[in-house]
């Protein structure tokens, strides 16, 4: 029996006045995760521990069965895995995003979406000025970079930037939660001030100004954490996995995870991303693999963006050009498969910023009676036989 989790990153949202307190899973069309819902069994899945970060790291652990509060060292460890850095245990490693900042405040988490090519020369740029004081820092994809700080003090306190999207930046710097860590925390708001004068000028962002687009005004070094140590997907429960993902975080979490990662041309975590793409080599990847992660960003970049009629369009592309070709596929190479949906938190679009709420879940179950859930949305999982799930229940009953 092959398994197949298709995790629609943030797409779990609020009743929203605008949809006559529908949230936009209950707006969109989604007859292929109604599908999955009518035929398979639902229920509610906490992946949130209280009093842990609401980031996608914390929720990602959570789905693949491991528990955060054990595992989890900030995001900044497992994106560095992903683009193969190696970590000493001495390394301090942290996610840094290029931001925009205007008028002090914070204009965009991602400066307008800047293109990889675009980020790579302002981040090679930062790393040759910054190295003579301890920093290292690699282009990723994107705005979203690893920075690596060799004896830095993981007791700080950093600010994700998309959490704060018109707030002022000052405020929202590095602090201290051990006293250990003021020198720590010292060096890296000084490397934020510097860049500010050193991106302002810089001729990647004087071209992107001259076409109207946002500067990359700003590094932003955020979720800090240590060298992780996980046990891998097979030694816990002995199946070869893989990951499909457009995101470094999700990719450097399955090499902890010792799952392979496939990657798709197109794939940009965006709305628009490949969506057959990565659904053909989920199929691909069900040939010589036991379980298949597919993970897609779009709609919760679309919820940080405070933009509802772009998460609707980014949920109803995920249903009918991912999982209805998934579903299609399974059913024409015949490969019985229990699959299942959910996202990995809300992003709702009227706070722009992640919640910890319970995220609905359907499983279809080859040969299992469903339960009488008929569609696939926050409310209607509440009733589903799986009841409320948390810790690695949701795993174990994928896995069966």
């Amino acid at each position: 029996m092959k398994r197949l989790v298709i995790l629609g990153d943030g797409m779990a949202d609020l009743p929203i006045s605008e949809l006559n307190g529908r949230t936009p899973l209950m707006a969109a069309r989604t007859p292929a995760m109604d599908l999955i819902a009518g035929e398979g069994r639902n229920g509610c899945f906490k992946t949130i521990p209280d009093n842990m970060p609401t980031g996608s790291a914390v929720a990602n652990l959570s789905v693949l069965g491991y528990d955060p509060r054990v595992t989890f060292q900030g995001r900044g460890v497992l994106e560095a895995a992903s683009l193969g850095i190696e970590l000493s245990g001495n390394d301090l490693a942290m996610r840094i995003n290029l931001i925009c900042l205007e008028d002090g405040k914070i204009k965009s988490h991602s400066a307008g979406h800047i293109s990889s090519e675009e980020s790579e020369i302002l981040i090679r740029d930062m790393d040759h000025h910054f190295q003579a004081r301890g920093f290292r820092l690699f282009p990723g994809l994107s705005y979203r970079h690893i920075l690596i700080l060799p004896g830095g003090h993981p007791g700080i306190d950093c600010t994700p930037p998309h959490d704060h999207l018109g707030e002022p930046a000052e405020p929202l710097m590095v602090r201290a939660t051990d006293p250990g860590a003021e020198a720590t925390v010292n060096r890296l708001n000084q490397l934020i001030r510097d860049s500010w004068d050193l991106l302002e000028n810089h001729p990647v962002n004087r071209k992107r100004l001259e076409k109207g687009d946002l500067p990359a005004n700003s590094l932003w070094p955020w979720s800090p954490g240590k060298k992780p140590a996980m046990l891998t997907f097979q030694e816990r429960f002995g199946l070869h996995g893989a990951a499909i993902s457009a995101v470094d975080l999700i990719k450097g979490l399955a090499v902890y995870a010792g799952m392979d990662i496939i990657n798709v041309n197109g794939a940009t975590g965006l709305y628009d991303t490949n969506y057959e793409g990565k659904a053909d080599a989920a199929l691909k990847a069900l040939e010589n693999h036991d379980f298949v992660f597919v993970h897609v960003e779009a709609a919760d970049e679309a919820g940080h963006e405070k933009n509802l009629n772009l998460k609707i369009r980014c949920i109803e592309d995920l249903d009918h050009r991912l999982i209805q070709r998934i579903l299609d596929g399974l059913e024409k190479r015949h490969i019985e498969a229990v699959v299942a949906v959910l996202p990995d938190h809300p992003t709702p679009v009227i706070h722009g910023a992640h919640t910890r709420d319970p995220v609905p879940v359907a499983i279809r179950y080859p040969g299992k009676s469903p339960d009488q859930v008929m569609q696939y949305d926050e409310i209607s999982a509440r009733s589903g036989k799986l009841g409320f799930m948390q810790g690695d229940e949701f795993i174990r009953n994928v896995l069966m």
